[in-house]
């Protein structure tokens, strides 16, 4: 079993302030959570900066992301390790995202910069149905939202400071291996969690 906070921002987005070091210190602490997915705003550099750091723990895992602030919405991409070509439509997203095996998740649907109902109208991979930053209401309808569109639901903490990090996280069926851990979630192998607190919707 992996626990991982899918949602996770360093200072290389301009509204966060997190530190690489601190996100690897703070998994090298956790007797728990070992992975994380860096998705920066509309950059890769942080993932870049953490990989290098955590490359001296075998236990951490770092997952490759991005969140794109698409034309309509926000959409986290885990697997990989570039952005995709302007314009960043949701269509254009989707395309690059399937093109590389990666996974296309609907970023806090109900929210600020979030999709909506308009994500019916699009093929995603999963849902963010608990964000450690939404509301309580936000997230039930991020959860109605995937069992209406029958996808996996994943949680991330969207930790922008340091004192948000693995509020919300979530427990993969998978081994350590980056590949295994994205068909896990692809595959819905998937629990949400919430402050120690397990979610089933």
């Amino acid at each position: 079993m992996i626990y991982a906070d899918l949602h996770v921002h360093t200072k290389y987005s301009a509204d966060a302030s997190i530190p690489p070091k601190t996100i690897v210190d703070r998994l090298h602490a956790h007797s728990l959570i070992k992975a994380v997915a860096i998705t920066d705003h509309n950059t890769v550099e942080g993932y870049y900066k953490v990989r290098e750091l955590a490359s001296a723990y075998e236990d951490i895992i770092i997952i490759p992301g991005v969140e794109i602030s698409a034309a309509g919405g926000d959409i986290i991409v885990l697997g990989v390790t570039e952005l995709p070509h302007e314009p960043w439509t949701v269509k254009n997203i989707l395309a690059f995202a399937k093109e590389r095996q990666a996974i296309a998740i609907v970023a806090h649907p109900y929210r600020a910069y979030g999709l909506g109902d308009s994500a019916k109208k699009y093929t995603f991979d999963a849902v963010e149905v608990l964000n450690g930053s939404s509301a309580s209401n936000a997230n039930k309808l991020a959860q109605n939202l995937a069992k209406e569109m029958n996808l996996p639901g994943i949680a991330g903490s969207d930790a922008h400071q340091i004192d948000e990090l693995w509020s919300a996280y979530t427990e993969i069926q998978a081994s350590s291996n980056i590949d295994e851990i994205l068909k896990a979630i692809k595959k819905g192998f998937v629990r949400v969690t919430s402050a120690g607190k397990s979610i089933h919707f």
